[in-house]
């Protein structure tokens, strides 16, 4: 039996972070999908069916948060789990955060160790 190769939805608004963060990601062997809002992002959740999203928390019209609340909320996307990724302090939103299904937290700008490790963390039983 052959594994299907995970498939990883990168959502951020600032190419500066989105291309590289995409990059380390194929380098390390996964599939990538990128958007660059939450309205595209929302579009390839209901269309490729990711295995994993990373999410930037900080964005203009649909926060990550937002975003990770609107894919829980749909019956084909509610288990696609998410990574969010933030440049701010998380403490005060962990809550949501969980309830929004973020499972990890990634610093942004990410480093590509801590980035693969917490992707392989949370694809421990797809991968």
């Amino acid at each position: 039996m052959t594994r299907r190769i995970p498939l990883i939805l990168v959502l951020d608004d600032d190419p500066d972070v989105l291309e590289p963060t995409a990059e380390c990601l194929r380098d390390h062997g996964f599939d990538v999908l990128t958007a660059a809002d939450g309205s595209e992002g929302l579009d390839l959740v209901l269309r490729w069916l990711p295995d994993l999203l990373l999410v930037d928390l900080a964005m203009p019209v649909i926060d990550g948060l937002e975003f990770a609340r609107r894919v829980r909320s749909m019956a084909a996307t509610s288990k696609i789990p998410a990574v969010a990724y933030t440049a701010h302090a998380f403490g005060s939103t962990s809550s949501d955060a969980r309830a929004a299904g973020v499972v990890g937290v990634v610093t942004k700008p990410p480093q590509p160790d801590d980035l693969v490790r917490e992707v392989q963390r949370c694809l421990a039983g797809f991968i």
